[in-house]
């Protein structure tokens, strides 16, 4: 079971997970066919086979799901074996596999985007669970001792990427050779 089922919906005593868990994977699904705008809950729990009401008490709206199966994407997404000497080399190796692992995932990545940006109260409680995921890897990449300066400059720069990839003005394949050259930037000051 995924421990995001329990931490990241909304639950009540007696809930399966993987009721939740089928959920999810309907959602994708529904997501794929139908793009984030004309997505229902009722029709992601008629394809999974559970009740909209029980829908709802896992996800208290769509920002809500889609906020969720973002945190699930990446949560879930195996760390990669970085094998760069160099914080810039490492950084690069993290970002590349996160703007892949997202650009595998458009669907979910573009619904997230219009999400994480709403007012939604349980997208709010998810959205620091979200930008933890993508520090943890930033900061593992830069090493032990790395300047928190270098850490934030690269966490605005890549969400900043994911905004305009989000609005169509950047491919997500794209993050990681754009910020490439941010990284000259900020690490070896090739201006």
């Amino acid at each position: 079971m995924s421990s995001h089922v329990s931490e990241l919906t909304r639950r009540r005593a007696g809930d399966r997970p993987e009721r939740v868990e089928r959920f999810c994977r309907a959602a994708v699904e529904e997501l794929e066919r139908v793009g984030h705008d004309r997505l229902t809950i009722r029709a992601v729990a008629a394809r999974a086979g559970v009740s909209p009401a029980s829908a709802y008490t896992w996800f208290a709206s769509k920002d809500h799901l889609f906020a969720h199966l973002f945190h699930k994407l990446l949560a879930e997404a195996p760390t990669i074996l970085l094998t760069g000497t160099t914080a810039r080399t490492r950084l690069s190796e993290t970002i590349h596999q996160l703007s892949g692992l997202i650009a595998g995932a458009p669907a979910v990545s573009a619904a997230a985007t219009q999400s994480l940006l709403g007012a939604d109260p349980e997208v709010a409680r998810l959205r620091p669970q979200i930008g933890a995921v993508f520090l943890g890897r930033f900061a593992a990449a830069l090493g032990e001792g790395g300047d928190p300066r270098v850490l934030d400059a690269v966490a605005f720069a890549f969400f900043g990427a994911l905004l305009q990839a989000g609005m169509g003005e950047l491919e997500y394949a794209g993050i990681g050779p754009r910020l490439d050259g941010v990284l000259a930037v900020l690490l070896d000051g090739d201006a």
